[in-house]
This record gives C-alpha cells, structure tokens and sequence, in this order.
C-alpha cells in the first residue's frame, strides 16, 4: 500500500489574530503578515500548523496571538 502523504486532515491547525499593528514595523514582517493572510487588526485566520508557517509566526510573534 502507498505511503499517504501529509493532507488538511493529518495537519493540525493554528489559529492566529494579528494584535499589533504593523505600522512602523520593518518591511520584512509586514511581508510575513501577508503570507499568514492578515489585513486588519484582531483579524483572525486559522492555518495548516507546518514547520514553515510555525517559522513566520515565530519571526512576528510580538505581533500575534497564537492559539493551537
């Protein structure tokens, strides 16, 4: 039998609300708002929790609220 690869449902999920505004932060991290899918303040978005989203919450942790 072939090896399933990792789907949406094997992932677990992490729900993250943006409660700092970017204004005045450095280009980078408001880049990093964007690949999260974050617009406005207390906008929460739920997110595959992979190693590569768990590295952009944790450059712009100071910014976020992080539950999951």
């Amino acid at each position: 039998m072939a090896k399933k690869s990792a789907t949406k449902d094997t992932v677990g999920t992490v729900k993250v609300t943006l409660v700092r505004s970017p204004i005045g932060t450095m280009e980078r991290h408001r880049q990093c708002l964007v690949g999260l899918g974050l617009r406005r303040m207390h906008q929460t978005v739920e997110l595959q929790d992979t190693p590569s989203v768990r590295g952009i919450i944790n450059k712009i942790s100071y910014m976020l609220q992080v539950e999951g």
